[in-house]
């Protein structure tokens, strides 16, 4: 984008048009996700974004390409990621066994984490190569490809909720998102940590690095660092099964806190690197057990639905922790700003171990019954 104008704030523009309606329609995506086979819905959302990703490259390629064009599409594109993300969350279990789910979910973080690396590193070295139009390209071509390996998926209804009334199915979904005090908690719980933890190591990361340890390339390296712990994290969770699932997720939450310590110093680089490594573990950890949690503690009609719940819930802040982190280091200092994250980290998630459900939830091995 910063090929068409050069701004920053164009940039930001089209990268908000992206993200606003993915949060904002995510309670109606989770529905549909419920009403319809899942991966119908995938399929569905996949073409759509790669249409809108397939027109941004024609209009890159063609030289035609305005921001207002690039705003428009971007906002088809986040529509559609908000019906697919609770649809892929609520298929997993449709495909697999209960006893598997741990490390199905385990697999699929792998899989996002190693392509989410490669992809990074195939689309600059596109963008170099062949330019920004060829790029979007290819990525517009990813989604039309995973359309393609998802429609031949034969899934039953049974499990698909007859489409009645809207407002009533979001109530049930509400109903069944507060009466799980575990839920709703840890929900809290990471509207607070992704704001701070999302605003001060992706605003503020990048400023400490130019500033004072030796730029981007640097800056690089510890963001390396982070992905190669998820990986390795991704690997450990197909093995380490603990019986409480939901307490051992929230105990990885408090790694979190570690690279934004370091990085306020700022400590050397390796040991900032060290951080994000550890801190790329825990997410793995939390993100494994917190799905396989969620897939087998509520019944496969309404998984969606409570899916769309939690992310709206954990999303919701992170545009505002991120605009908010910037003029905050202003006032008080980019230090006392990354201790003040890495506090808010600490201190949202203390008391969710306070919540019995947390400490005491334990695997289940069948199928949770429709109540």
């Amino acid at each position: 984008m910063l090929d068409l104008t050069g701004s920053a704030g164009d940039l930001g523009l089209v990268v908000a048009a992206g993200v606003v309606p993915q949060i904002v329609f995510l309670l109606v995506g989770g529905i549909w996700a419920d009403r319809l086979p899942r991966h119908h819905v995938m399929v569905g959302s996949d073409l759509v974004a790669g249409a809108a990703q397939a027109a941004i490259a024609i209009l890159f390629l063609s030289g035609t390409a305005e921001i207002w064009h690039l705003v428009v599409l971007q906002v088809v594109r986040g529509m559609a990621s908000s019906f697919f993300l609770p649809a892929a969350a609520g298929i997993v279990p449709q495909v697999v066994s209960v006893g598997r789910l741990q490390e199905a979910n385990a697999l699929l973080g792998l899989t996002r984490s190693s392509t989410q690396v490669l992809g990074t590193a195939a689309g600059g070295i596109l963008v170099a190569a062949l330019g920004s139009g060829w790029a979007l390209a290819f990525d517009a071509a990813t989604y039309f490809l995973g359309a393609v390996f998802l429609v031949g998926l034969r899934l039953p209804r049974s499990m698909t909720i007859p489409g009645s009334n809207f407002l009533q199915e979001l109530r049930d979904g509400w109903d069944g998102f507060r009466s799980r005090s575990w839920l709703w908690a840890i929900v809290v719980q990471f509207a607070f940590v992704n704001a701070a933890y999302v605003g001060a190591w992706a605003v503020l990361g990048p400023v400490v690095a130019d500033d004072e340890l030796g730029g981007a390339a640097t800056w690089g390296l510890i963001l390396a660092a982070g992905a190669v712990g998820t990986i390795l994290g991704g690997l450990a969770v197909l093995r380490f099964r603990p019986d409480r699932l939901l307490f051992a997720a929230t105990l990885a939450v408090f790694s979190f806190a570690l690279p934004l310590v370091l990085l306020s110093f700022p400590a050397p680089a390796i040991a900032i690197g060290v951080g994000a490594f550890v801190a790329g573990i825990g997410l793995s950890l939390f993100g494994v057990f917190w799905d396989t949690a969620m897939q087998q503690q509520i019944p496969a009609e309404q998984l969606s639905r409570l899916y769309s719940y939690d992310m709206l819930g954990s999303f919701v802040f992170i545009p505002l922790g991120a605009a908010i982190a910037g003029p905050i280091s202003t006032v008080v200092g980019v230090t006392e700003t990354l201790v003040g994250a890495a506090a808010v980290v600490v201190v949202a998630t203390l008391p969710v171990l306070l919540i019995e459900d947390v400490r005491t939830l334990r695997r289940v091995t069948e199928p949770v019954p429709t109540p």
